[in-house]
């Protein structure tokens, strides 16, 4: 064993390490690569330490055939497109035979490619006949043997790789974690972690593996601190923990005539409060400045005579003229000049007209255009003119310019008269 050394290797860029015996003269850089043999056949794996040291003596370490040469390096990259195909061949067949509940992660070929191994996820409830797999699957790879590994849900999620469930771009099991440590509840409490599913699961559905990473942090602090719901004496009187906050080195104690309160672990071990350091509180002043140009602005008030054409503006943009002169003759305001009524009645007449020349214009676009039918569009819109007219008179209370009859006026009296008290 003095004219040997070992060699650590990796077949996985976030797989493990395995050790390996090499001639002491033989030169092994880092980062390079070298065949060996191993339980799946010939691989082609990256040294990582080319010095490690033997932790278990008891274990007997294969040697390595060789370091990698060009053509072993070429063919290893050949064997990668192989292995792609081989994963889609045998994921059609799974999905077209009695294996639909198998899922294969990856195939792996060895270097010689006598033989390759799938890797394949299923449950224990699913009784996987693996004799029989391999007895139909066996016309897919002719010159090759099969060998099946069962990944778990953990191997699953590190070979696929993708975002994590706390949003990380790549997976803590797919960037650095080499072995899966046992992984408790009892860990998500010691943090005072919530224990729903979706907050302490990750992708692969177990417990994720970043509750150990401060988890011995915890367990450290909390030695030091009293037990949740202990009653213990406080500066304040005696109280019962109602929770624990190990990074802070405090707990809040229940006292039954104070409520809830906060104490540090030396206010409890002393027994007296600590002064509390006030806290200095800046006050943003606005510094004046004399050279400043500022200009002094004066708000006029709206002039009377202004203010009727608003609200004829806001008239004519949405609101009913018949719904506005349908009120009462008390609602309007009869404190204007005599030059605000002609203003007004001037604008009801305008709009008037402008209605009058819309209804023509839709009456002429719906008339035909044919030859035998050229008198009737006049004679309608002559009718539609007097319509419109007569309409305009009556809401300016003016006598109906198109009949003289004042039988006829009195039939529409009453009309107006409901129109006003409405």
């Amino acid at each position: 064993m003095s004219d040997k050394k070992i060699v650590s290797v990796q077949f996985n860029n976030s797989g493990r390490a395995y050790d390996f015996t090499a001639p002491a003269e033989l030169e092994i850089l880092r980062d390079s690569f070298v065949v060996v043999n191993t339980v799946r056949g010939l691989q082609v794996g990256k040294v990582i330490n080319p010095d490690a040291q033997n932790n278990n003596p008891n274990l007997e370490l294969v040697s390595i055939e060789r370091v990698a040469s060009d053509d072993d390096l070429a063919i290893k990259e050949a064997l990668g497109q192989k292995e792609a195909e081989a994963v889609e061949k045998v994921s059609e067949f799974l999905r077209h035979s009695r294996f639909h509940d198998v899922k294969i992660i990856s195939a792996e070929y060895s270097l010689d490619s006598t033989r390759v191994t799938l890797y394949l996820n299923y449950d224990a409830e699913t009784n996987f006949d693996i004799k029989g797999f391999l007895r139909e699957s066996s016309h897919l790879f002719k010159s090759s043997r099969i060998e099946v590994r069962q990944v778990g849900p953990r191997d699953m999620a590190k070979m696929i790789s993708g975002l994590g469930a706390c949003g990380i771009e790549k997976r803590c099991c797919s960037r650095f974690l080499k072995d899966f440590s046992s992984i408790s509840i009892k860990m998500a409490k010691a943090q005072d972690i919530s224990l729903t599913p979706n907050e302490i699961t990750g992708i692969c559905g177990r417990l994720r593996c970043c509750l150990a990473y401060e988890y011995p942090t915890y367990e450290e602090a909390l030695k030091n601190l009293p037990k949740k719901k202990k009653l213990i004496q406080t500066p304040l009187g005696e109280g019962k923990v109602s929770q624990l906050i190990p990074m802070a080195d405090t707990v809040i104690v229940w006292i039954p005539e104070l409520g809830n309160r906060k104490f540090t672990r030396q206010e409890l071990e002393s027994g007296v409060m600590a002064e509390k350091i006030p806290e200095p509180v800046r006050i943003h002043v606005f510094e004046e400045h004399a050279n400043a140009d500022v200009e002094m602005l004066k708000l006029a008030p709206i002039p009377e005579t202004n203010r009727p054409a608003r609200q004829e503006q806001r008239t004519s943009k949405g609101r009913n003229p018949r719904r506005d002169n349908s009120r009462p003759s008390s609602a309007v305001n009869t404190a204007g000049t005599p030059g605000d009524t002609t203003a007004r009645q001037k604008g009801k007449q305008d709009r008037n007209q402008n209605k009058s020349r819309r209804w023509d214009s839709k009456r002429d676009k719906s008339q035909p255009a044919s030859g035998q039918d050229q008198a009737a569009p006049d004679q309608n819109r002559r009718s539609s003119q007097q319509n419109s007219q007569n309409w305009a008179d009556r809401q300016t209370g003016q006598p109906d310019a198109g009949t003289g009859d004042p039988q006829d006026q009195k039939s529409r009296r009453p009309r107006r008269e409901w129109i006003k008290k409405s």
